[in-house]
């Protein structure tokens, strides 16, 4: 039982940080670079930030509870003595929470996606794939 507990809540971290790495951070459609490869209108930028803006108190709520689940997790595996039901309790909560902010934050992806043309959506997973590679570039080591 722990073996699944243990792989679903991998799971759903490897599922979150593919997702969270699926957009840039922050307002994106108000970055300047991002504003001139993409083309944005302004209407779409204000369309964007409108979707951003009624997700953003779910987003906020649901990172509290996903942040609070997380607390609980790390003082029941800190205890001296591991309370294996309560930790599994817990566990189910934190991944309860993740997949809830996965869904809105996806939701409010989908909703986005809608905003921008085919073409601006391939422009901005390009974009978003080279700073990937960009990001994954070893960084060298300087000699001493």
């Amino acid at each position: 039982m722990q073996r699944r507990v243990a792989l679903a809540f991998a799971s759903l971290l490897i599922a979150t940080s593919a997702f969270a790495q699926a957009i840039p951070q922050g307002k994106w459609w108000r970055r300047p670079e991002l504003i001139q490869v993409l083309n944005l209108s302004d209407d779409q930028q204000d369309r964007l930030e409108a979707i951003f803006r009624t997700a953003a108190p779910d987003l906020i709520d649901l990172k509290a509870e996903v942040d609070k689940a997380d607390i609980a997790l790390r003082g029941e595996l800190d205890r001296p003595a591991l309370d294996r039901a309560a930790i599994h309790q817990i566990a189910v909560r934190l991944m309860a929470a993740r997949g809830k902010l996965f869904d809105r934050e996806l939701m409010m992806l989908v909703e986005m996606r809608g905003v921008l043309n085919e073409q601006q959506w391939n422009r901005l997973r390009n974009t978003l794939d080279k700073l990937e590679r960009n990001a994954q570039r070893p960084v060298p080591r300087q000699r001493q």
